[in-house]
């Protein structure tokens, strides 16, 4: 089949690799329908986070079932499946207690797992899923319409990313809220705002594009500046004080100073920002602000069954994030794109 490596620094390549082949019982073969480049990618394709050797990448795909191992009984061939961009089993304790991407048996895309499997990466024509009970979400109704596979595809990732930061910055009706971060992940950060009940949304964003679709997924402001001017003009428009709770969806040392900067003494900041740009925590201002920090990497299959329903009728069109769609053996455009910041998120289909 055919999958994507990365090789070095700016060298993505899609090569001929073997076809998964199942091996311990609880697993399955998923060929991937569509996938996509994550924000997070970028850290290796742009030398932040070293590529050691050549290896597959990517890590949120929907597809459909192949073949089951013997073991696994509520995943079925034919089922139209959402992955999360890990694998988990969904009993142990730490799933259980809603933070599945510490599962105690569970592991990554593109990796081995636990019991000695290969588990491909989400960029490629099919992959091996562990524990497949626990990992996948089977959609309802089969293989869906076209149409609907982008919003689907974001429950792999980005929209429960943006619902973790809402979610661990407590936002909920009446809760005023700055996004820090105009990419894949703020933009849903947004749209689970407006879900959550938020009374007004302010996204941080430059670019027009980025800013017409924050104001369609819910946005009351825009605010464009950063640093201190950002600051200053985020406690303007609340009364000097700041908003309720600021959703950083970014991951540098810069992002996460201006985020909690900018929240109200007694305010939250949800954190989902992958931290590979110098990231810290300013304790001595949290201390004197009251600001709390709450997030981390997004469990996101402990989200899919809520957010699932509200993609399947509408309600919610994460989807809109992918203005680019490219066929999987352009998968280095794909990257290029992206890195350029010509697309905000990139959809792959094999």
């Amino acid at each position: 089949m055919q999958a994507t490596l990365i090789h070095a620094p700016r060298d993505i390549r899609v090569e001929t690799v073997p076809d998964p082949v199942l091996s311990t019982g609880g697993d399955a073969v998923v060929r991937v329908v569509a996938a996509c480049v994550c924000g997070s990618d970028l850290w290796p394709y742009r030398g932040v986070v070293p590529t050691k050797h050549p290896h597959r990448i990517g890590h949120e795909f929907v597809g459909v079932v192949e073949q089951v191992g013997a073991d696994v009984e509520r995943i079925r061939v034919g089922d139209f499946v959402i992955a999360p961009f890990y694998d988990c089993d969904m009993t142990c304790a730490n799933c259980v207690n809603g933070v599945s991407t510490s599962c105690l048996h569970g592991g990554w895309w593109g990796a081995e797992d636990r019991m000695g499997g290969f588990a491909d990466g989400g960029q490629g024509e099919r992959v091996r899923v562990p524990h497949a009970d626990g990992t996948l979400v089977a959609v309802p109704g089969g293989e869906p319409a076209p149409e609907l596979v982008p919003h689907l595809l974001t429950l792999s990732d980005v929209m429960g990313t943006g619902h973790h930061a809402a979610h661990a910055a407590g936002v909920t009706r009446g809760t005023t809220v700055v996004v820090v971060g105009d990419g894949a992940v703020g933009l849903c950060a947004v749209l689970a705002a407006k879900r959550l009940g938020a009374s007004r949304i302010v996204a941080m964003s430059r670019h027009e594009s980025r800013q017409r679709l924050a104001t369609e997924f819910g946005a009351t402001d825009l605010v464009a500046e950063r640093g201190n001017e950002g600051i200053e003009r985020i406690k303007a428009l609340f009364d000097g004080i700041g908003p309720d709770a600021v959703l950083e969806c970014v991951g540098t040392k810069e992002s996460m100073d201006q985020a909690i900067r900018s929240a109200r003494p007694g305010g939250v900041v949800g954190y989902v920002g992958v931290p590979n740009g110098g990231a810290e925590l300013p304790i001595r201002t949290m201390f004197n602000a009251n600001v709390g920090v709450r997030g981390g990497v997004a469990p996101v299959r402990n989200y899919v069954e809520e957010l699932l329903p509200e993609v399947l009728d509408g309600r919610i069109r994460p989807g809109l994030v992918f203005d680019l769609e490219l066929p999987l053996a352009e998968a280095a455009e794909a990257y290029a794109a992206m890195d350029e910041r010509r697309a905000i998120k990139v959809l792959l289909r094999p």
